[in-house]
């Protein structure tokens, strides 16, 4: 039996729900809750296979309470069931450890469907989302670590700008043509989402600094 545990502010919604899911042979709805305090303190006592967690509570968050559920039972499969397409919710619930996020106007077949994948231990997000994923950490890494963009030369030229050179002066360093060191300097502005050379010497500056902090 796949034992769920059932999170949303509406009555009808959870008695829709379980009224669905237990007409399966398979399924067994073991609790429910209507707030994000309640289902906090009830999951780990009851430790259902899988949670099916509303993302907007009255007090709270459903990506929250996957978060705080998912530490104390890591085994525990969530599945998101929201009533809105919202990027930012998906994310969340992804890095939460959401193993699915679907819409309330899901059919029936497929919201059964859902609960017997995740608790198969299989995830629900399809290519087209696991790509915005993965574009989105690589986004927020690069946000974290700036440099991570850079190739090994832009890296350099980039510490050269810090040390107040030319482009000409940076040619003769590394023995490059001034043409092509414009090129890169282009670059590398490009990639760090900059216009001018100041704010790339002030960017080389500041990491230069806190190397040697």
């Amino acid at each position: 039996m796949i034992r769920v545990f059932l999170v949303d502010d509406h009555e009808v919604v959870r008695r829709g729900v379980a009224a669905l899911l237990e007409s399966e042979g398979d399924i067994e709805v073991i609790g429910e809750a209507g707030t994000a305090e309640s289902a906090m303190a009830r999951i780990p006592a009851l430790r259902p296979d899988v949670a099916v967690l509303d993302v907007r509570l009255p007090d709270g968050s459903g990506v929250d309470v996957c978060r705080e559920v998912r530490s104390m039972t890591p085994e525990l499969a969530c599945l998101m069931l929201t009533s809105f397409a919202d990027d930012e919710a998906l994310f969340n619930a992804v890095m939460a450890g959401a193993s699915g996020y679907v819409l309330k106007q899901i059919h029936g077949s497929d919201l059964v469907g859902a609960v017997r994948t995740v608790a198969a231990g299989q995830s629900l997000l399809d290519p087209q989302t696991t790509a915005a994923m993965l574009a989105r950490l690589r986004e927020q890494a690069t946000r974290k670590d700036p440099l991570q963009a850079l190739s090994e030369q832009e890296r350099h030229i980039l510490e050269l700008i810090g040390e107040g050179l030319t482009n000409r002066q940076i040619g003769e360093r590394l023995y490059l043509a001034e043409k092509t060191v414009k090129n890169y300097v282009s670059n590398l502005l490009s990639k760090l989402s900059m216009e001018r050379r100041t704010q790339a010497a002030a960017l080389a500056a500041r990491l230069k600094a806190d190397r040697w902090r």
